[in-house]
């Protein structure tokens, strides 16, 4: 198992909002991107934040998006599409879409719109 997969998701989620802000996007538009892909709410993202809910457990209780499929490309010299592991896939899809988000591309294509 991989470590990443007991790390809690509020460790983890700072990084990405820094990431993000660094190059001129907002932490709402993180929260809508991380909406899209895993279903949830600004109020259930909060729950998982100040439960300190597993990455594990928090992609475990995601409804992934139908069109999460659609995301391809490289994160860590992986290409997404080629991971075997389920979890692992759900959590190469965030990153990549974070860093879409980070490099400027607009929100219609990050959220395959």
């Amino acid at each position: 198992m991989s470590r990443i997969f007991t790390v809690s998701f509020a460790s983890v989620y700072p990084h990405y909002v820094t990431k993000v802000e660094r190059k001129g996007r907002t932490k709402a538009e993180l929260d809508q991107v991380i909406e899209w892909l895993t279903g949830f709410d600004e109020a259930a993202l909060d729950a998982h934040l100040a439960k300190e809910t597993t990455v594990e457990d928090f992609f475990a209780d995601a409804r992934l998006n139908p069109h999460a499929a659609s995301i391809t490309g490289v994160v860590c010299g992986v290409r997404v599409e080629d991971i075997e592991d389920p979890l692992m896939q759900k959590v190469r899809y965030l990153d990549k879409l974070v860093d879409e988000l980070a490099k400027g591309k607009a929100m219609e294509k990050v959220l395959r719109g």
